[in-house]
């Protein structure tokens, strides 16, 4: 053990850092508090001197309309209190909600909230020995896609930074980062600060990693700071926080990277006596300061001693399959274990999208946990039985078939009462749909399991599935994944089988078949759709780019065929809406992200 390296005034201008990368539950204040509390204590342990956890870690995130009860503040605050009477002798970085008037104090007392007030902010409170002796207010607010902060807090209107001996951390959160004008900014200038301590809760969408560290490294750089970026890990309903916490140091490079999609501690020795020279020249050309700086200065904590210096951690960004995957694989895990379900059930069909769907489920649960269910009729071919069950043996998974044939023909009878004999469409072929998806509700009451929907982004945005049918479940993993990221994914998965098995888990024949529902003779999926190479080029421009008719065109598709689609998507959202949320994958989902209205005559193709 050997003391900080010290100036000659005996000024420490070294810290160690623990970044906190938590998998907080929406609500459950006691649990996070108490996980927070254990993180605290594995920091110290290691020696950290400033520890950070996530934003709004305390209530997880994103809160939604708990943030407008006031038993929930409440609960809130109380946390608070609870962690901050664990900190003894370490300043501690945690996301909370804060009342107008509440965080003011700077004891660690009950607040008084003024009648009549109920602004909310997204807040970070400092904590120093035991006491909370500052908070930041979150000053640019998201509003689009899955976010709804505008709904829900007020913005601050003041930034922070604080000194303990001779390091100066700024403090803010998530989108504040993002803008050049934004907080960093003055706190660099104005605040003069060293570090910058942004914590997160940045959902995922692939490629959003590589985003975020092109970024920090421009936030670092213009500004002369480094930033450690703290960010969330784990499933909340329909998206996936996926860690990737980093430290990036003045010159824009990233020292320091925790996992992906998995908890950790990140610790990191930061010396800034090197900084300082290089750090005022750049801070010096700024402009005038956008937020007033509230400066605290934090008394010292003395006579703790580290260990020898701690080696890098910084490794390297997973390729997007491979994050992808691990993103469907948190969010299945996620959603099962924090809506506290036993098992889940899945149907399985003999094609790709049930394949890929039952392979991430024992990814996430274990084989034990996953039942997949088979329910042939008369055009469900031998290569799907004999696919299904290869499937569910490599898998270790057990399989219930239950034929479904007799039921469909006795459903037919009935309806030949009304129907009379009219020529066989689309609404004997959905029946088949619906038989198995009663079957599968019925299994799942009778035992608790959760039922897991196989469709896939492309057929969802087309609405090339039926309701109450094969849409029937309480979980879509795949939802957010087009047909031909389907693929992808199961060569991944595959690949990975081979190199630490010797073996692929899902069979070759369900990868080279061609796609189909198998609801009548001969059918596949070219019947009714655009091959899906062209499909789904089409619905990422207009789904997700909000393209127009003319610019998709002018990617080189036909002119019909475009409109022909954008005609589906449009007329499928009552369909949307009545299905099972899933897991966000991409830059813009069918869930929270795209919110159109059912009833619309708006045309634009």
């Amino acid at each position: 053990m050997s003391p900080l390296p010290e100036k000659a005034d005996g000024v420490v201008t070294t810290c160690r850092i623990a970044m906190v990368q938590m998998n907080p539950v929406v609500g459950d204040v006691d649990g996070n508090v108490r996980a927070m509390i254990r993180w605290v204590g594995r920091a110290r342990r290691a020696g950290a001197e400033i520890v950070v956890f996530p934003e709004l870690s305390i209530t997880g995130y994103p809160p939604e309309d708990l943030v407008l009860r006031t038993g929930f503040l409440k609960a809130t605050r109380a946390a608070l209190r609870r962690l901050a009477g664990q900190c003894r002798g370490l300043t501690v970085v945690a996301g909370y909600l804060e009342e107008d008037g509440a965080a003011r104090s700077r004891e660690v007392t009950p607040f008084v909230v003024p009648s009549g007030l109920r602004r909310v902010f997204n807040a970070a409170a400092v904590i120093h020995d035991r006491r909370l002796v500052a908070t930041c207010r979150k000053a640019f607010l998201p509003n689009y896609g899955v976010f709804d902060e505008s709904r829900y807090f007020s913005p601050g209107r003041e930034t922070l930074v604080c000194q303990v001996r001779g390091v100066r951390f700024g403090v803010n959160i998530c989108e504040d980062i993002w803008y050049a004008d934004g907080p960093t900014r003055d706190q660099a200038v104005t605040g003069r600060a060293q570090l910058i301590l942004n914590i997160n809760a940045s959902p995922y969408h692939v490629g959003k990693s590589r985003t975020r560290a092109r970024i920090l490294t421009k936030r670092a750089r213009e500004n002369g700071v480094v930033v450690s970026y703290t960010n969330m890990v784990g499933g909340q309903d329909e998206v996936v926080f996926d860690g990737n916490s980093m430290i990036v140091d003045r010159t824009g490079k990233v020292i320091a990277r925790a996992g992906a999609f998995v908890e950790d501690l990140l610790l990191a020795d930061l010396d800034f006596r090197r900084e300082t020279r290089a750090a005022t020249r750049t801070k010096s050309k700024s402009k005038t300061p956008r937020y007033p700086v509230r400066r605290v200065t934090l008394a010292p904590v003395g006579g703790r001693r580290v260990t020898a210096p701690l080696p890098v951690r910084a490794p390297a960004l997973l390729n997007d399959i491979e994050e992808i995957y691990l993103a469907l694989v948190t969010g299945v895990r996620d959603y099962v274990e924090k809506n506290h379900f036993q098992r889940v059930l899945i149907g399985i069909s003999g094609g790709i999208d049930s394949a890929l769907t039952a392979v991430i489920a024992v990814d996430a649960l274990g084989p034990d946990r996953v039942t997949g269910v088979f329910m042939p009729s008369p055009f469900t071919s031998k290569a799907s039985g004999a696919d299904a069950r290869a499937l569910m043996k490599a898998l270790n998974v057990r399989l219930w078939t239950i034929p479904i044939t007799n039921l469909w023909k006795s459903y037919l009878r009935i309806a030949e009462s009304k129907t009379g004999r009219r020529a066989p469409d689309v609404a004997e072929e959905n029946l088949q749909a619906r038989i198995r998806g009663t079957i599968a509700m019925l299994l799942s009451n009778k035992f608790g399991h959760l039922v897991l929907t196989t469709g896939n982004k492309s057929e969802m945005s087309v609405g090339y599935a039926t309701l109450y049918g094969d849409m029937a479940g309480g979980f879509a993993v795949i939802k957010d994944v087009p047909k031909t990221m389907v693929y992808d994914l199961a060569r991944h998965r595959n690949l990975r089988a081979v190199r630490t098995h010797g073996a692929a888990v899902i069979p070759q024949r369900m990868m080279d078949r061609a796609p189909s529902a198998e609801l009548k003779a001969n059918q596949t999926d070219r019947d009714h759709l655009p091959p899906y190479e062209i499909l789904d080029p089409i619905i990422k421009a207009y789904v997700e780019q909000d393209r127009s008719l003319r610019q998709i065109v002018g990617m080189g598709f036909p002119p019909r065929t475009v409109r022909r689609v954008m005609g589906l998507v449009d007329r499928s959202e009552y369909k949307r809406r009545q299905a099972p949320i899933g897991i966000k994958i991409t830059q813009r989902n069918l869930g929270k992200d795209r919110r159109m209205p059912i009833t619309n005559r708006y045309v634009n193709y």
